[in-house]
């Protein structure tokens, strides 16, 4: 056997599993979305570019760009948090390193609903936050839940594992070396860290960024249990179009949208990533 077909044997089952769960299903989405619904809903087979412009009109674009603005919200805020902890995870004694990562992926251990629902206990006007703060003087209860500030924290808290984690791999592979050069060439570790260690590990950054972004863009159970339903995102939108207006083509529309912005968005991470390993820093 030569090695090319070694090769080809040993990459055709996970070819194959990605063709049939994730090409394929993507095929079809991409199919229905140029059918119209039918009159009691489902499919009807004529063809049509009319969903597409559906979901460029104004009422669909808005709710695409709060969508997006609030993953955003939701990615930035976890680089910010996600960054100093996988520094510190990164610094801390090689022992402790291994539990301090499972302590990240402990959230994972236990349903993502039941988590959601566990911040409405914290959150609400009854809840233990507006509790310990009555407790402390306050006169009345702030406003935590049902707005966009529960909704970003909610998904800040389900997927900043994926943050620290992408962080996390970028910074243990930073050669130490350099750090050692700079300071010996009078450098201060603010300056390291702007000049060496930030831009080295920018891939990192840019890898869980599109974690998140990806993963809040198109989700549905936050904005409903958390926003109450007032803020509709894009996910609720593709959700209610397949299970309440039972319009397949349109629902499958708006899917492949998402679909292609994660595709660019994934695109624009490998070629980052590509430039970094490419270039050699001074």
């Amino acid at each position: 056997m030569t090695p090319t077909i070694r090769r080809a044997a040993l990459m055709a089952p996970g070819l194959g599993w990605l063709a049939l769960f994730l090409l394929v299903p993507c095929l079809l989405v991409l199919g229905l979305s140029f059918f119209e619904r039918g009159v009691y809903g489902g499919i009807d087979y004529i063809f049509t570019f009319e969903n597409y412009r559906r979901a460029v009109d104004p009422l669909y674009r808005s709710i695409l760009l709060n969508s997006a603005w609030i993953a955003f919200l939701a990615t930035l805020v976890s680089a910010l948090i996600g960054y100093p902890a996988a520094y510190a995870i990164v610094k801390a004694p090689e022992r402790w390193q291994s539990a301090l990562l499972v302590l990240i992926m402990l959230p994972f251990w236990s349903n993502y609903l039941i988590r959601t629902y566990a911040w409405i206990v914290l959150l609400n006007r009854e809840g233990l936050i507006n509790r310990a703060l009555a407790g402390l003087g306050a006169t009345e209860p702030l406003p935590l839940l049902y707005n966009d500030f529960a909704i970003v924290l909610g998904l800040v808290y389900g997927y900043l594992p994926f943050m620290v984690l992408a962080i996390y791999a970028s910074l243990s592979r930073l050669d130490p070396a350099l750090l050692e050069q700079s300071a010996d060439l009078g450098a201060s570790p603010v300056s390291t860290f702007l000049r060496i260690t930030l831009p080295l590990t920018l891939p990192g950054v840019a890898a869980g960024s599109v974690f998140v972004f990806v993963l809040s863009i198109g989700n549905f159970i936050t904005p409903d249990l958390l926003g109450g339903g007032r803020r509709v995102m894009v996910g609720n939108l593709i959700y209610k179009q397949f299970l309440a207006a039972r319009d397949w083509p349109f629902g499958s529309a708006l899917a492949f949208l998402l679909i292609a912005i994660m595709m660019l968005l994934l695109l624009t991470q490998a070629l980052l990533v590509r430039r970094s390993g490419g270039e050699r820093p001074a």
